[in-house]
């Protein structure tokens, strides 16, 4: 059992020059919950969390109106926010050791990256799939992941 095998293949991704908006809008947008962010080269240059999009919000006890709120956001850079240099995984890393890598680091993501380049991501979500999938009995990949083909990272720009 592989990660190319039950990693996420289809994968939005930010520049990291985009702001902390552009992180907001994507996770409200699509429910997604780690965005890898690329730099101009489109190597890997961090990961951005939900969580860490909301450790950035503003409180909302410091009685500020929505447009200060949203400026807050819009001129934070997304670099301030995303975890640097995050641990990674290769498509032919174990799912055994990538799915210790997410327990002993308490992560929810790992980035899979072949050479420099980002082909994917597993999340717990996707191990989780595999760990039903085992439960039950069956563990064909292409039932578990529900990823799409192999297309690489989709950037998005603000």
């Amino acid at each position: 059992m592989l990660v190319r095998d039950y990693m996420t293949r289809t994968v939005l991704t930010l520049n990291e020059r985009s702001m902390l908006m552009d992180a907001a809008m994507i996770i409200r947008r699509t429910g997604k919950r780690h965005i890898p962010v690329l730099n101009d080269e489109g190597r890997l240059a961090g990961i951005v969390t939900d969580r860490d999009v909301a450790r950035m919000a503003p409180s909302m006890l410091s009685h500020i109106t929505p447009e200060e709120y949203n400026a807050v956001y819009e001129s934070t850079p997304i670099t301030m926010a995303m975890t640097a240099g995050p641990v990674t995984v290769t498509p032919e890393t174990s799912m055994r050791d990538a799915v210790g890598l997410l327990y002993a680091r308490k992560i929810g993501a790992l980035p899979v990256v072949e050479g420099e380049a980002l082909v994917g991501i597993l999340t717990v979500t996707d191990a989780l799939g595999l760990l039903d999938s085992l439960l039950s009995g069956t563990t064909e990949s292409s039932s578990v992941s529900g990823a799409a083909p192999a297309e690489g990272p989709e950037s998005v720009t603000p």
